[in-house]
Protein backbone atom coordinates (compact mmCIF):
# COMPACT_ATOMS: atom_id res chain seq x y z
CA UNK A 1 0.00 0.00 0.00
CA UNK A 2 1.47 3.19 -0.92
CA UNK A 3 1.14 5.89 2.47
CA UNK A 4 2.00 9.15 1.67
CA UNK A 5 2.90 11.51 4.95
CA UNK A 6 3.83 15.29 4.13
CA UNK A 7 5.67 17.13 6.34
CA UNK A 8 5.04 21.17 6.31
CA UNK A 9 7.58 23.73 6.40
CA UNK A 10 4.81 26.75 5.95
CA UNK A 11 7.82 29.38 7.29
CA UNK A 12 9.60 28.65 3.65
CA UNK A 13 6.13 28.15 1.72
CA UNK A 14 7.68 24.44 0.83
CA UNK A 15 6.37 20.87 1.38
CA UNK A 16 8.78 17.31 1.69
CA UNK A 17 6.85 13.74 2.00
CA UNK A 18 7.55 10.53 3.32
CA UNK A 19 6.66 8.08 1.11
CA UNK A 20 6.05 4.14 2.46
CA UNK A 21 4.57 0.94 2.63
CA UNK A 22 4.16 0.70 6.35
CA UNK A 23 7.85 -0.62 6.40
CA UNK A 24 9.89 0.83 3.97
CA UNK A 25 10.24 4.39 3.79
CA UNK A 26 11.30 6.99 0.87
CA UNK A 27 12.00 10.51 2.24
CA UNK A 28 11.83 12.98 -0.82
CA UNK A 29 13.18 17.01 -0.47
CA UNK A 30 13.98 16.99 3.58
CA UNK A 31 14.69 20.26 5.17
CA UNK A 32 17.48 20.55 7.43
CA UNK A 33 15.72 20.21 10.47
CA UNK A 34 15.91 16.44 9.75
CA UNK A 35 14.58 15.31 14.00
CA UNK A 36 10.89 16.23 12.58
CA UNK A 37 11.77 13.30 9.78
CA UNK A 38 13.47 10.81 12.20
CA UNK A 39 10.55 11.62 14.66
CA UNK A 40 8.00 10.43 11.61
CA UNK A 41 9.60 7.41 11.13
CA UNK A 42 10.80 6.24 14.66
CA UNK A 43 6.72 6.96 14.83
CA UNK A 44 5.57 4.70 12.50
CA UNK A 45 8.29 2.31 12.76
CA UNK A 46 9.65 2.83 9.42
CA UNK A 47 12.85 1.64 8.01
CA UNK A 48 14.43 4.39 5.51
CA UNK A 49 15.81 3.05 2.06
CA UNK A 50 16.30 6.05 0.40
CA UNK A 51 16.44 9.71 0.41
CA UNK A 52 15.58 11.65 -2.84
CA UNK A 53 16.29 14.69 -4.17
CA UNK A 54 14.43 16.20 -7.10
CA UNK A 55 16.86 19.21 -7.43
CA UNK A 56 19.88 21.12 -5.56
CA UNK A 57 17.49 23.75 -4.09
CA UNK A 58 18.46 26.90 -3.75
CA UNK A 59 15.43 28.20 -0.80
CA UNK A 60 16.88 26.20 1.48
CA UNK A 61 19.70 23.76 3.06
CA UNK A 62 18.98 20.38 2.55
CA UNK A 63 19.33 17.80 5.40
CA UNK A 64 19.14 14.80 2.84
CA UNK A 65 22.65 13.60 3.19
CA UNK A 66 22.24 13.78 6.80
CA UNK A 67 19.31 11.69 7.11
CA UNK A 68 20.72 9.45 4.80
CA UNK A 69 24.15 9.02 6.83
CA UNK A 70 22.37 8.51 9.96
CA UNK A 71 19.58 5.73 8.84
CA UNK A 72 22.44 3.86 6.62
CA UNK A 73 20.24 4.72 3.51
CA UNK A 74 21.22 5.47 -0.17
CA UNK A 75 20.97 9.38 -1.37
CA UNK A 76 19.63 9.58 -4.31
CA UNK A 77 20.73 12.79 -6.73
CA UNK A 78 20.72 13.77 -10.35
CA UNK A 79 23.74 11.79 -11.98
CA UNK A 80 24.08 15.35 -13.75
CA UNK A 81 24.83 17.59 -10.51
CA UNK A 82 28.50 18.05 -9.52
CA UNK A 83 28.42 17.34 -5.76
CA UNK A 84 31.75 16.70 -3.16
CA UNK A 85 30.05 13.59 -1.60
CA UNK A 86 29.13 10.03 -2.28
CA UNK A 87 25.85 9.36 -3.52
CA UNK A 88 23.38 6.96 -5.66
CA UNK A 89 23.72 8.79 -9.11
CA UNK A 90 20.04 8.88 -10.81
CA UNK A 91 19.04 9.73 -14.14
CA UNK A 92 16.26 9.99 -16.54
CA UNK A 93 14.34 6.28 -16.80
CA UNK A 94 16.13 4.58 -13.98
CA UNK A 95 14.35 2.31 -11.75
CA UNK A 96 14.51 2.16 -8.15
CA UNK A 97 12.49 -0.80 -6.39
CA UNK A 98 12.09 0.13 -2.48
CA UNK A 99 9.80 -2.47 -0.42
CA UNK A 100 6.60 -3.04 -2.36
CA UNK A 101 6.91 -0.08 -4.31
CA UNK A 102 8.68 1.40 -7.63
CA UNK A 103 9.87 4.77 -8.51
CA UNK A 104 10.57 5.84 -12.41
CA UNK A 105 12.93 8.61 -12.14
CA UNK A 106 11.82 11.53 -14.97
CA UNK A 107 14.10 14.09 -15.74
CA UNK A 108 12.30 17.55 -15.62
CA UNK A 109 14.67 20.64 -16.31
CA UNK A 110 13.21 23.76 -15.81
CA UNK A 111 13.05 25.10 -12.08
CA UNK A 112 16.84 23.77 -12.49
CA UNK A 113 18.83 21.82 -15.19
CA UNK A 114 19.14 18.90 -13.57
CA UNK A 115 15.70 18.85 -12.21
CA UNK A 116 14.40 15.49 -11.40
CA UNK A 117 10.25 14.15 -10.87
CA UNK A 118 9.49 10.72 -8.72
CA UNK A 119 5.79 8.47 -10.43
CA UNK A 120 5.76 6.02 -7.09
CA UNK A 121 4.03 3.09 -7.87
CA UNK A 122 2.97 0.05 -5.06
CA UNK A 123 2.14 -3.21 -6.07
CA UNK A 124 -1.32 -2.39 -6.45
CA UNK A 125 -1.14 0.08 -8.84
CA UNK A 126 -1.63 2.84 -6.89
CA UNK A 127 0.36 5.93 -8.01
CA UNK A 128 1.66 9.35 -6.76
CA UNK A 129 3.93 12.25 -8.71
CA UNK A 130 6.48 14.01 -6.68
CA UNK A 131 7.16 16.87 -8.73
CA UNK A 132 9.58 18.89 -6.79
CA UNK A 133 10.12 22.28 -8.04
CA UNK A 134 8.54 21.15 -11.58
CA UNK A 135 4.81 21.02 -12.28
CA UNK A 136 3.31 23.07 -8.91
CA UNK A 137 -1.00 23.64 -7.96
CA UNK A 138 -1.80 26.01 -10.54
CA UNK A 139 1.64 27.07 -11.95
CA UNK A 140 5.37 25.68 -12.15
CA UNK A 141 8.67 26.79 -10.47
CA UNK A 142 10.84 30.38 -11.42
CA UNK A 143 13.31 29.63 -14.05
CA UNK A 144 15.59 32.27 -13.41
CA UNK A 145 17.38 31.03 -10.48
CA UNK A 146 20.59 29.76 -12.11
CA UNK A 147 20.63 32.86 -13.70
CA UNK A 148 19.48 34.77 -16.11
CA UNK A 149 21.40 33.53 -19.43
CA UNK A 150 19.78 30.58 -18.94
CA UNK A 151 15.91 31.78 -18.02
CA UNK A 152 14.59 31.59 -21.31
CA UNK A 153 16.27 27.91 -22.17
CA UNK A 154 14.82 27.09 -18.73
CA UNK A 155 11.50 28.33 -19.59
CA UNK A 156 10.93 26.42 -22.36
CA UNK A 157 12.10 23.34 -20.42
CA UNK A 158 9.86 24.19 -17.63
CA UNK A 159 6.79 23.80 -20.60
CA UNK A 160 7.71 20.70 -21.46
CA UNK A 161 8.47 18.84 -18.65
CA UNK A 162 4.94 19.29 -17.48
CA UNK A 163 3.74 18.10 -20.40
CA UNK A 164 6.01 15.19 -20.43
CA UNK A 165 4.54 14.54 -16.74
CA UNK A 166 1.26 14.96 -17.70
CA UNK A 167 1.60 12.52 -20.43
CA UNK A 168 3.14 9.74 -17.76
CA UNK A 169 -0.13 10.10 -15.70
CA UNK A 170 -4.12 9.81 -15.98
CA UNK A 171 -6.04 12.32 -14.32
CA UNK A 172 -6.32 10.55 -11.06
CA UNK A 173 -2.62 10.79 -10.16
CA UNK A 174 -2.03 13.12 -6.84
CA UNK A 175 0.30 15.44 -7.66
CA UNK A 176 3.17 15.52 -4.72
CA UNK A 177 5.62 19.21 -5.24
CA UNK A 178 7.77 20.82 -3.40
CA UNK A 179 7.08 24.03 -3.66
CA UNK A 180 4.06 26.49 -4.34
CA UNK A 181 2.82 27.17 -0.55
CA UNK A 182 4.18 30.64 -0.12
CA UNK A 183 8.13 30.10 -1.60
CA UNK A 184 9.77 32.52 -3.91
CA UNK A 185 10.46 29.16 -5.59
CA UNK A 186 6.91 29.51 -7.27
CA UNK A 187 5.95 31.54 -10.15
CA UNK A 188 2.99 33.17 -11.84
CA UNK A 189 -0.34 32.28 -10.27
CA UNK A 190 0.07 29.25 -7.77
CA UNK A 191 -2.96 28.52 -6.54
CA UNK A 192 -2.41 27.69 -3.08
CA UNK A 193 -4.26 24.74 -3.10
CA UNK A 194 -3.03 21.98 -0.41
CA UNK A 195 -4.40 19.41 -2.83
CA UNK A 196 -4.32 18.52 -6.56
CA UNK A 197 -4.35 15.38 -9.21
CA UNK A 198 -2.71 15.71 -12.68
CA UNK A 199 -6.87 16.09 -13.72
CA UNK A 200 -7.25 19.44 -11.68
CA UNK A 201 -3.91 20.89 -13.49
CA UNK A 202 -4.50 19.64 -16.73
CA UNK A 203 -8.26 22.00 -16.39
CA UNK A 204 -6.69 24.68 -14.19
CA UNK A 205 -2.72 24.94 -14.93
CA UNK A 206 -0.77 28.09 -16.45
CA UNK A 207 1.32 25.86 -18.44
CA UNK A 208 -1.28 23.89 -19.91
CA UNK A 209 -3.78 26.49 -20.73
CA UNK A 210 -0.91 28.60 -22.29
CA UNK A 211 -1.95 28.23 -26.17
CA UNK A 212 1.76 27.76 -27.10
CA UNK A 213 5.12 27.97 -25.57
CA UNK A 214 6.39 30.70 -26.52
CA UNK A 215 3.33 32.43 -24.99
CA UNK A 216 3.60 30.76 -22.00
CA UNK A 217 7.41 31.21 -21.95
CA UNK A 218 6.58 35.66 -22.14
CA UNK A 219 4.28 35.03 -19.26
CA UNK A 220 6.46 33.40 -17.07
CA UNK A 221 9.04 35.24 -17.71
CA UNK A 222 6.85 38.59 -17.49
CA UNK A 223 5.62 37.45 -14.21
CA UNK A 224 8.75 36.62 -12.07
CA UNK A 225 9.57 38.95 -9.12
CA UNK A 226 12.41 39.26 -6.72
CA UNK A 227 13.64 36.60 -4.24
CA UNK A 228 15.82 36.26 -2.05
CA UNK A 229 19.48 37.26 -2.44
CA UNK A 230 20.48 34.36 0.60
CA UNK A 231 19.10 31.84 -2.67
CA UNK A 232 23.14 32.51 -3.83
CA UNK A 233 23.96 30.85 -0.85
CA UNK A 234 21.88 27.70 -0.75
CA UNK A 235 23.18 25.88 -4.24
CA UNK A 236 26.74 25.82 -3.25
CA UNK A 237 25.66 24.30 0.33
CA UNK A 238 23.90 21.49 -1.03
CA UNK A 239 26.48 20.82 -3.26
CA UNK A 240 28.62 19.99 -0.52
CA UNK A 241 26.86 18.61 1.18
CA UNK A 242 25.41 19.73 4.56
CA UNK A 243 25.72 18.23 7.94
CA UNK A 244 22.56 18.13 10.30
CA UNK A 245 22.33 21.39 12.67
CA UNK A 246 23.12 21.27 16.24
CA UNK A 247 19.82 22.67 17.52
CA UNK A 248 19.40 23.70 20.65
CA UNK A 249 21.83 25.15 23.27
CA UNK A 250 22.25 28.89 21.74
CA UNK A 251 25.13 30.64 22.95
CA UNK A 252 23.81 33.45 25.38
CA UNK A 253 25.01 37.11 25.89
CA UNK A 254 24.97 38.75 28.92
CA UNK A 255 23.55 42.47 28.83
CA UNK A 256 26.81 44.14 28.63
CA UNK A 257 28.31 42.41 25.63
CA UNK A 258 24.66 43.08 24.17
CA UNK A 259 25.36 46.68 24.58
CA UNK A 260 28.44 46.53 22.88
CA UNK A 261 26.84 44.80 19.84
CA UNK A 262 24.12 47.13 19.19
CA UNK A 263 26.31 50.32 19.99
CA UNK A 264 28.81 48.82 16.86
CA UNK A 265 25.89 48.97 14.88
CA UNK A 266 25.65 44.72 14.53
CA UNK A 267 22.22 43.42 13.44
CA UNK A 268 20.61 42.59 16.85
CA UNK A 269 17.24 41.67 16.22
CA UNK A 270 13.87 41.99 18.18
CA UNK A 271 11.70 38.86 17.69
CA UNK A 272 8.73 40.79 19.45
CA UNK A 273 5.55 41.91 17.28
CA UNK A 274 6.20 44.94 15.56
CA UNK A 275 3.63 47.19 17.51
CA UNK A 276 5.94 45.89 20.64
CA UNK A 277 9.00 46.75 19.23
CA UNK A 278 7.43 50.14 18.13
CA UNK A 279 6.02 51.12 21.59
CA UNK A 280 9.07 49.75 23.42
CA UNK A 281 12.91 48.30 22.08
CA UNK A 282 16.32 49.23 22.24
CA UNK A 283 17.29 51.67 20.58
CA UNK A 284 20.03 50.49 17.32
CA UNK A 285 17.68 47.36 17.11
CA UNK A 286 15.77 45.67 14.31
CA UNK A 287 12.38 44.65 14.26
CA UNK A 288 11.60 41.20 12.54
CA UNK A 289 8.67 39.31 14.57
CA UNK A 290 9.20 35.58 14.49
CA UNK A 291 6.51 33.96 12.30
CA UNK A 292 6.58 32.24 8.60
CA UNK A 293 8.31 35.22 6.82
CA UNK A 294 11.31 35.70 9.61
CA UNK A 295 14.18 33.14 8.11
CA UNK A 296 13.41 34.56 4.45
CA UNK A 297 13.99 38.39 5.73
CA UNK A 298 16.95 38.01 8.13
CA UNK A 299 18.35 35.56 5.48
CA UNK A 300 17.34 38.29 2.66
CA UNK A 301 18.49 41.70 4.49
CA UNK A 302 21.39 40.55 6.64
CA UNK A 303 25.17 40.17 4.89
CA UNK A 304 25.94 36.74 4.77
CA UNK A 305 29.34 37.08 7.05
CA UNK A 306 27.31 39.43 9.39
CA UNK A 307 27.38 38.11 13.39
CA UNK A 308 23.27 38.18 14.50
CA UNK A 309 22.21 38.31 18.00
CA UNK A 310 18.65 37.29 18.85
CA UNK A 311 16.29 39.33 21.33
CA UNK A 312 13.73 37.62 22.91
CA UNK A 313 11.35 37.41 26.07
CA UNK A 314 12.03 33.52 26.53
CA UNK A 315 14.34 30.73 25.18
CA UNK A 316 11.56 29.23 23.88
CA UNK A 317 11.16 32.13 21.12
CA UNK A 318 15.01 32.07 20.31
CA UNK A 319 15.00 28.38 19.64
CA UNK A 320 12.06 28.71 17.14
CA UNK A 321 14.09 31.07 15.34
CA UNK A 322 17.09 29.03 15.73
CA UNK A 323 15.19 26.38 13.69
CA UNK A 324 14.21 28.31 11.02
CA UNK A 325 17.79 30.02 10.20
CA UNK A 326 19.25 27.29 10.65
CA UNK A 327 17.18 25.90 7.65
CA UNK A 328 18.91 28.51 5.55
CA UNK A 329 22.52 28.24 7.00
CA UNK A 330 22.63 30.46 9.36
CA UNK A 331 24.07 28.45 12.46
CA UNK A 332 27.41 29.36 12.41
CA UNK A 333 26.99 33.31 13.30
CA UNK A 334 23.81 33.33 15.84
CA UNK A 335 23.89 34.09 19.53
CA UNK A 336 20.97 35.60 21.68
CA UNK A 337 19.96 37.20 24.65
CA UNK A 338 16.54 36.63 26.65
CA UNK A 339 14.84 39.00 29.06
CA UNK A 340 12.85 41.65 29.69
CA UNK A 341 14.36 44.92 27.83
CA UNK A 342 14.86 46.53 31.07
CA UNK A 343 17.07 43.85 32.14
CA UNK A 344 19.06 43.85 28.87
CA UNK A 345 19.23 47.29 28.30
CA UNK A 346 22.40 47.99 29.90
CA UNK A 347 22.85 51.73 29.40
CA UNK A 348 20.87 51.43 25.80
CA UNK A 349 18.22 53.82 25.68
CA UNK A 350 14.59 52.50 25.49
CA UNK A 351 12.90 54.17 22.57
CA UNK A 352 9.77 54.14 20.43
CA UNK A 353 7.68 55.27 17.40
CA UNK A 354 4.04 55.68 16.35
CA UNK A 355 2.13 53.13 15.06
CA UNK A 356 -1.39 53.87 13.01
CA UNK A 357 -3.79 52.57 10.62
CA UNK A 358 -4.57 53.70 6.89
CA UNK A 359 -7.59 55.09 8.45
CA UNK A 360 -5.21 57.43 10.47
CA UNK A 361 -3.08 58.62 7.79
CA UNK A 362 -3.60 62.54 6.45
CA UNK A 363 -4.91 62.21 2.87
CA UNK A 364 -4.04 66.08 2.09
CA UNK A 365 -0.55 65.66 1.28
CA UNK A 366 0.90 67.21 4.76
CA UNK A 367 2.94 63.53 5.56
CA UNK A 368 5.69 61.56 3.63
CA UNK A 369 4.31 58.14 2.75
CA UNK A 370 6.86 55.61 1.78
CA UNK A 371 6.00 52.50 0.04
CA UNK A 372 8.42 49.50 0.93
CA UNK A 373 6.35 46.80 -0.95
CA UNK A 374 8.70 45.46 -3.89
CA UNK A 375 8.78 47.33 -7.78
CA UNK A 376 5.83 44.54 -9.32
CA UNK A 377 3.61 45.46 -6.10
CA UNK A 378 4.39 49.29 -6.39
CA UNK A 379 3.35 48.73 -10.52
CA UNK A 380 -0.05 47.63 -9.52
CA UNK A 381 -1.45 49.96 -7.31
CA UNK A 382 0.21 52.53 -5.22
CA UNK A 383 -0.85 55.91 -2.81
CA UNK A 384 -0.42 59.03 -5.36
CA UNK A 385 2.33 60.80 -4.03
CA UNK A 386 3.94 58.62 -2.06
CA UNK A 387 7.61 57.90 -2.13
CA UNK A 388 8.45 54.14 -3.24
CA UNK A 389 11.80 52.33 -1.80
CA UNK A 390 11.82 48.55 -1.67
CA UNK A 391 12.45 47.04 1.58
CA UNK A 392 15.12 45.38 -0.42
CA UNK A 393 16.91 48.37 -2.10
CA UNK A 394 16.52 50.38 1.57
CA UNK A 395 19.67 49.58 3.33
CA UNK A 396 21.95 50.11 0.18
CA UNK A 397 20.03 53.23 -0.97
CA UNK A 398 18.36 55.11 2.00
CA UNK A 399 20.61 58.33 1.61
CA UNK A 400 17.74 59.01 -1.13
CA UNK A 401 15.24 59.38 1.54
CA UNK A 402 14.44 63.34 2.48
CA UNK A 403 15.38 63.65 6.44
CA UNK A 404 11.44 64.33 7.20
CA UNK A 405 9.22 62.11 9.11
CA UNK A 406 7.86 59.07 7.08
CA UNK A 407 5.07 57.20 7.08
CA UNK A 408 6.27 53.47 6.16
CA UNK A 409 3.61 50.84 4.81
CA UNK A 410 3.66 47.68 3.03
CA UNK A 411 1.57 45.23 1.84
CA UNK A 412 0.54 43.58 5.46
CA UNK A 413 2.88 45.63 8.09
CA UNK A 414 5.61 43.22 7.90
CA UNK A 415 7.79 44.72 5.84
CA UNK A 416 6.82 48.00 6.93
CA UNK A 417 8.43 46.78 10.59
CA UNK A 418 11.29 46.11 9.74
CA UNK A 419 11.85 48.93 7.38
CA UNK A 420 10.84 51.26 9.82
CA UNK A 421 13.20 49.49 12.42
CA UNK A 422 15.85 49.71 10.03
CA UNK A 423 15.24 53.72 9.47
CA UNK A 424 14.76 54.63 13.41
CA UNK A 425 18.43 53.16 13.99
CA UNK A 426 19.70 54.88 10.96
CA UNK A 427 18.29 58.53 12.88
CA UNK A 428 15.11 58.94 10.99
CA UNK A 429 11.74 59.82 12.24
CA UNK A 430 8.70 57.15 11.41
CA UNK A 431 5.80 56.37 11.42
CA UNK A 432 5.25 52.67 10.94
CA UNK A 433 1.60 51.35 9.21
CA UNK A 434 0.87 48.53 10.57
CA UNK A 435 -2.18 47.76 8.28
CA UNK A 436 -3.18 45.61 5.23
CA UNK A 437 -2.67 47.31 2.21
CA UNK A 438 -6.74 46.86 0.87
CA UNK A 439 -7.55 49.23 3.84
CA UNK A 440 -6.66 51.96 1.81
CA UNK A 441 -9.88 51.26 -0.39
CA UNK A 442 -11.67 52.75 3.37
CA UNK A 443 -9.70 56.18 3.20
CA UNK A 444 -9.80 59.19 1.53
CA UNK A 445 -6.08 58.16 0.06
CA UNK A 446 -6.08 58.40 -3.97
CA UNK A 447 -4.60 55.04 -5.53
CA UNK A 448 -3.07 54.74 -9.03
Amino acid sequence: MLNVETIVTSELGDRSYVVHDGVQAIVIDPQRDIDRFEHLLDSLHLTLAIVLETHIHNDYVTGGLALARGRHAHYGVAAQENVNFSRRAIGDGDVLEIGTMRVEVISTPGHTDNHLAYLIEDDQGSRALFSGGSLLYGSVGRTDLLGPELTVELSHAQYHSARKLADRCDDAVPLYPTHGFGSFCSSGNATGALASTIGIERSHNDVFLAPDVETFVRSLIANLSDFPSYYARMGPLNLVGPDAPELGGISIVDPHELGTRIRAGEWVIDLRNADRFAIHHLQGTVSVAIGDSFSTYVGWLVPWDARITLIAESEDEILVAQRQLVRIGIDHRMQAAAGTLEDLSAGIEIAHYPVVRFAEVPADGTVTILDVRRNDEHRERHIVGALHLSLLELIDRMQELPRVTLWVHCASGFRASIASSILARSGFDVVLIDDDFASTANTRLVLS
